[in-house]
């Protein structure tokens, strides 16, 4: 079972739902719980695979809310433009590429990776599919 090594400051329900109506968006359960838990942080197990076709890479950092670094809303306001729409970033690896949560239509809850070399003016070849919610994603990290 993975568990965050280095969490930020605990966060209240209420930071949460300021998050969630500054960007009029709605987070999944599972991702609430886990930033009412850790509030974002360094995982102890961080490996995941991406695809058959490419390598395995790191999460460096979970993003969390109301923090000085690695802020959730920094990240939301600087690639508005990149990440389509249903999507916020929530974590990224070393190289800055970003792990991403759905959040509208048939993404809710599934977890995607956005390689910046492969972005395209068509956003959603940028993505590539990891996993069916947070939680598998999260404690699949080996």
């Amino acid at each position: 079972m993975n568990k965050i090594i280095k969490s930020n400051k605990k966060l209240e329900i209420e930071s949460i739902k300021e998050l969630e109506e500054k960007y009029n968006i709605i987070l999944p359960i599972q991702y609430k719980n886990f930033l009412l838990k850790y509030n974002g942080g360094y995982p102890e197990f961080s490996l995941f695979k991406i695809s058959e076709e490419q390598r395995e890479d790191i999460v460096n950092v979970f993003y969390g809310v109301n923090n000085e670094y690695d802020n959730i809303a920094q990240y939301l306001d600087y690639l508005e433009d990149i990440i389509p729409k249903e999507f916020i970033p929530i974590a990224d690896d070393p190289s800055g590429n970003q792990i991403c949560l759905g959040i509208s239509g048939i993404y809710v809850g599934k977890i995607y990776f956005l390689i910046h070399d492969m972005y395209s003016d068509e956003k959603m070849d940028s993505l590539i599919f990891l996993a069916n919610s947070f939680d598998e994603f999260f404690h699949n990290l080996y």
